[in-house]
């Protein structure tokens, strides 16, 4: 029997899977109160080193001051810190 029959087949691989670039909370508060980050920003300032499917902010951290964020995925959790402090969340 050849060795591709013989060997166990296991698990799944999505072809159509997305991969996005994860920033936390806590890196946005290194841009300026009352700034717009969005994707060119974030590779400028060294966050994104090359571009998946989109970026996604999750909510690690905390931030103090308003920024408006443009970008694909955000979290619950990050979404509620961001507009705590005041900024504004766009979905892309």
């Amino acid at each position: 029997m050849p060795l591709q029959r013989r060997l166990p087949k296991r698990g799944f691989t999505n072809i159509f899977r997305k991969q996005y670039n994860i920033i936390s909370v806590k890196d946005l508060s290194r841009f300026a109160a009352n700034s717009s980050v969005d994707a060119g920003v974030l590779k400028e300032a060294g966050l994104v080193k090359k571009m998946k499917d989109g970026i996604k902010i999750l909510g690690h951290g905390d931030i103090t001051h308003p920024v408006t964020v443009r970008v694909h995925k955000t979290s619950k959790a990050a979404k509620e810190k961001i507009e705590a402090a005041g900024g504004r969340v766009e979905v892309i």
